[in-house]
């Protein structure tokens, strides 16, 4: 079963408006920080305490979310759970994950058939990209799709700067066509 980019766009910008009429305008990268101190304080105790004003962490980048760490199931810190989980299902319902299944035309064309070779690429992608957000202080959920739907004007220069990069990086990947 495939949605289309319409069907799909739109029922995105359901969920966006959703969220944030119900809840709070989605944002992602920030969770992965908190994951992040949730395992550090496991291996490590000390690495948040209780303080006078609640928990805190002498490590000044995890001061900040130290309360979502002593704490972490909120709701932003399931919502990243349940995407992964229903991308989890979303793999199984299209037949399961990895081995040497096809991949798509443009990919084949590009970097060869081995969807092993795909899942790194895409892997890599995904560090780089949470990287580069957690520079910028939040991600692409965070600045561009909550930005913008807020009309936040740090959305739309994210958005832009996105896409000034992504498109020429882009098309120097994908030089044959699929």
């Amino acid at each position: 079963m495939s949605v289309s980019w319409k069907l799909g766009g739109l029922m995105l910008g359901v969920v966006f408006f959703a969220a944030m009429l119900l809840v709070k305008p989605i944002g992602v990268s920030t969770q992965f920080v908190v994951l992040d101190g949730v395992i550090w304080d496991a291996i490590n105790p000390q690495i948040i305490t209780e303080g006078a004003d609640g928990p805190v962490s002498e490590q000044s980048y995890l001061n900040k979310y130290a309360k979502n760490i002593a704490a972490p199931m909120n709701y932003s810190f399931v919502f990243v759970l349940a995407m992964m989980v229903g991308a989890a299902v979303s793999a199984l319902a299209r037949g399961g994950f990895g081995g040497e299944g096809p991949v798509p035309p443009l990919w084949a064309a590009n970097f060869g058939a081995s969807s092993w070779k795909r899942f790194a690429g895409s892997f890599l992608g995904g560090v780089i990209v949470l990287y580069g957000a957690r520079l910028a202080g939040g991600c692409t959920s965070g600045h561009m799709m909550s930005g913008m739907s807020q009309t936040a004007v740090s959305g739309f220069i994210f958005a832009a700067g996105a896409f000034l990069v992504a498109v020429p990086v882009a098309m120097m990947m994908y030089k044959q066509e699929g």
